[in-house]
């Protein structure tokens, strides 16, 4: 039987300069999504990748020195750097200055052109250079661009236009009949607004600048970097290139993006493929904004976080389980370093890293890290076991609602009472009064409750759960499936226990 496909994607990201933590947490979010669903049986395509055209990025090679593409091929490194230290599963990384994009996006323009999907025209209006978007006057703060603050140019072009005002009533009945399209709600319930408000067609080419797809029946305009953007979606699934590919994963099943593009990919990108009469992905996915001292965090603006440092800091597992587990999907988190240094020392080290510390030293002492038989279970073995085993389904049924953060409150919950389980149960006790069936049952309890916490936080923490595993002194952590977070007595025979470093050291606070 084959397996279940998934789709996963990033947004593409903007190569005019270096990466922050806010492009890190939705790449993690989606990271999370595939490894799970690779977990659970799934055959996963996650696609991630970078944006490379459009009058930003011209300039920012422009004042570096450098061709556009030079500049490009430079700037890529920090981000494909970045996700390899952050330990990114991803399957396919798309530039859109690839030559598969180019004829895709191309491919695309010529046939929504023959079909009078696209004509042209002229555009006037406000201009912003940093964000390559266009403002009604209406949306200007005082006088400057929404987004950076930055002040913008007025414009007037001969464009092409796309016709997303023609599938304006379609797009609002199919989500209004596909309440889980857009997510978290209240986005759904914003981009209904929006869309009822009146949807207007959309400039999709232009001439003052040269960097970018060239429209393919007019030399003298370049594909619009947005329209250019969206379509590396279906780039990436194969679409016009490899048909098996595109068979098998396309619709997506989630778009994560960040808050700030949910109208790019809840109403430009749904009437692009309406127009196409391509089906829409199953779930667009926005997350907040990570803010620094109440701000966004921005590299227009020039708030950012370093992710790198942070990692070579704290360890890319912590950086993982913090963003996840600070703040729900689709809500703004204020990042504060002391807010992860608690979550490092009470969440990691003496919750998940007292846990494995506790139950090896005592395997080590009780013996020599053999792992014992267990005999007949008591009612506090009964409980954990219970605990323990019924973890896969809650965790199952959250990620199903894209909740991660709930995922890891009910690991952690679990990992707490089998903290409180070493208490009650009381092994050095039991040691002390030669009472050895018991010791065994109780060590053999901890060690099965404590790898079935193991396989349920590899999608969060997968160098944390593959050290865990090795730990335990279990075989490669890559024939691992969910069906063995569903069952008991997992632990392979004849194996023992190894000692190891603190996986999380406690972080003194100057």
């Amino acid at each position: 039987m084959s397996k279940k496909d998934f789709y996963v994607t990033t947004p593409i990201y903007y190569v005019n300069d270096v990466p922050h933590i806010g492009h890190g947490y939705s790449t993690i979010i989606a990271d999370v999504i595939a490894r799970y669903k690779r977990l659970t049986g799934y055959d996963v395509l996650f696609l991630t990748g970078t944006d490379e055209h459009g009058q930003k990025v011209e300039k920012a090679a422009r004042d570096r020195g450098l061709s556009p593409q030079e500049h490009c091929d430079l700037m890529v490194g920090p981000w494909k750097e970045l996700w390899r230290r952050l330990n990114v599963s991803y399957d396919d990384f798309i530039r859109t200055t690839e030559e598969r994009h180019e004829r895709v996006v191309q491919s695309i323009f010529q046939k929504l052109y023959d079909q009078g999907d696209i004509y042209k025209g002229f555009y006037e209006g406000w201009y912003c250079i940093y964000e390559e978007t266009f403002y009604p006057e209406s949306q200007l703060v005082e006088g400057c661009c929404p987004e950076c603050g930055r002040e913008v140019e007025w414009l007037r072009e001969e464009s092409y236009y796309f016709r997303s005002s023609k599938y304006q009533d379609q797009l609002l009945s199919y989500i209004k009949e596909n309440p889980t399209f857009v997510q978290p709600d209240f986005r759904r319930n914003e981009v209904v607004s929006f869309i009822e408000s009146g949807v207007q067609d959309i400039s999709v080419s232009r001439t003052t600048f040269k960097w970018g797809i060239p429209v393919p029946f007019d030399p003298d305009h370049v594909v619009y970097v947005w329209f250019d953007a969206l379509i590396n979606y279906l780039t990436g699934s194969g679409y016009l290139q490899d048909d098996e590919k595109y068979r098998k994963f396309w619709p997506a099943d989630i778009h994560i993006i960040g808050k700030d593009i949910i109208r790019f990919h809840a109403v430009i990108w749904p009437t692009m493929l309406m127009a196409l009469g391509v089906e829409l992905p199953e779930k667009v996915l926005a997350t907040g904004f990570w803010t620094l001292g109440g701000e966004k965090i921005s590299k227009s603006r020039g708030i950012v976080i370093d992710p790198n440092r942070l990692i070579e800091e704290f360890g890319e597992d912590s950086i993982r389980y913090f963003l996840l587990r600070e703040i729900s999907l689709g809500l703004d988190g204020e990042f504060t370093q002391e807010a992860l240094i608690r979550r490092i020392n009470g969440d990691l080290a003496n919750d998940l890293g007292n846990l494995i510390h506790r139950t090896v030293a005592m395997m080590m002492k009780y013996f020599k890290g053999a792992i014992p038989e267990s005999h007949q279970l008591g009612r506090l073995e009964e409980d954990l076991k219970e605990e323990a085993l019924g973890l896969a389904s809650i965790i199952d049924n959250a990620m199903n609602r894209m909740d991660i953060r709930e995922a890891l409150v009910q690991i952690w919950r679990v990992i707490g009472r089998a903290n409180k389980y070493i208490d009650e149960a009381s092994p050095w006790a039991l040691a002390r009064e030669g009472q050895t069936d018991r010791l065994e049952t109780v060590m053999r309890t901890l060690l099965e409750a404590i790898r079935v916490i193991t396989i349920l936080i590899y999608p969060a923490m997968p160098r944390t759960a593959e050290k865990i595993w090795d730990q335990l002194g279990q075989a490669d952590f890559k024939s691992v499936t969910i069906d063995d977070a569903k069952s008991w007595d997992g632990l392979a025979r004849g194996t023992s226990v190894k000692k190891a470093p603190p996986l999380f050291p406690r972080v003194e606070i100057e």
